[in-house]
């Protein structure tokens, strides 16, 4: 048991009483390989399931892309990047490998795309932007997007938001994945970015020849770029909705308005017009009265009552 508490601990855990469109209530886990030897083997995965099981979890969000990498073997990144998989887990597949194990005791699993229009961490863009330099998202400066330590890609971009659609519905077409999950990364942008050749002409084309405000917290230049990405976020619904009716759209953003103003994430938005099925904000806080006045804030301020079935807010148990 040691061994399966030390695989357990580094998870995110998320839990409510609040029901979406079944007769259960989503008790679940998001299932990391930072920190994390869960997906190392199929030993430890079956008994990170096990344990799972016994303590009445029913949902998995497993992450299928961090890190530039995949933890399935994938044809798009191979395409892209030469790397088919994250090289810990070559020659196995801890996606297939989990999907079994957790089905067999009927816990979903849902594909966690942890690192969204993040194309690397401290790495100057990584081989993503190596590969693709026109996808690099910029800021009023012309530097690469780095926020926290993440460097970016241009989520506003049309070949960048295929690549990242191509990913997901190449996880949803291969394997009996329950849903999909995006994160504060996922539709993402920071709120630096938008000052990019291909951003500022669409802005440009839509307001009479005018430049984007250099200002990058300004209003209207905040709320059109947000925008945009509510687009994409449509497009992940529709094309995961037209493979498969029966799979969550799931989404775990950080906590409004903050994910707005910081990255460009009008998550009311979805949810008021019907774009998620699950939203897990990520209710991070280190005691129990600031958790509470933030999940107040959410449900008093921002969600309409008949949406209330869709929150599952997160609990952040260790860093």
């Amino acid at each position: 048991m040691k061994l399966i508490f030390s695989l357990i601990v580094p998870l995110l855990i998320f839990s409510c009483n609040a029901q979406v469109s079944s007769s259960k209530a989503v008790r679940g886990v998001w299932l990391t390989n930072v920190d994390s030897k869960v997906l190392n083997s199929k030993e430890n995965i079956i008994q990170a399931v096990d344990l799972l099981d016994e303590l009445g979890f029913n949902s998995i969000f497993v992450v299928v892309w961090n890190k530039a990498m995949t933890t399935y073997p994938s044809k798009v990144m191979k395409e892209l990047t030469g790397i088919e998989i994250d090289t810990t887990f070559t020659g196995r597949d801890p996606l297939k490998e989990l999907i079994e194990v957790a089905h067999s005791k009927n816990i979903k699993v849902l594909a966690w795309f942890e690192f969204g229009f993040s194309s690397s961490y401290n790495e100057n863009g990584g081989i993503i932007l190596r590969k693709k330099p026109e996808w690099a998202a910029k800021d009023v400066k012309g530097n690469l997007v780095n926020k926290n330590g993440f460097e970016w890609m241009n989520g506003f971009h049309p070949e960048v938001q295929n690549f990242l659609l191509s990913l997901i519905m190449e996880v949803v077409r291969n394997y009996d994945v329950d849903g999909i999950q995006g994160d504060d990364r996922l539709p993402a942008l920071p709120s630096e970015a938008g000052y990019d050749d291909y951003t500022i002409n669409l802005y440009k084309s839509q307001h009479n020849g005018k430049l984007p405000p250099d200002n990058f917290k300004e209003d209207g230049w905040i709320q059109w770029r947000a925008n945009l990405l509510t687009n994409f976020m449509q497009r992940i619904y529709d094309s995961v909705k037209t493979h498969n009716k029966n799979l969550i759209v799931s989404m775990a953003p950080s906590i409004y308005p903050w994910s707005k103003e910081e990255y460009l994430q009008d998550w009311p938005e979805w949810v008021r017009i019907g774009l998620v099925e699950l939203i897990i904000p990520q209710v991070y806080r280190y005691n129990i009265n600031d958790y509470s006045s933030a999940l107040s804030e959410i449900l008093e301020y921002q969600i309409d009552e008949k949406d209330l079935n869709k929150i599952y807010p997160g609990v952040l148990l260790i860093l």
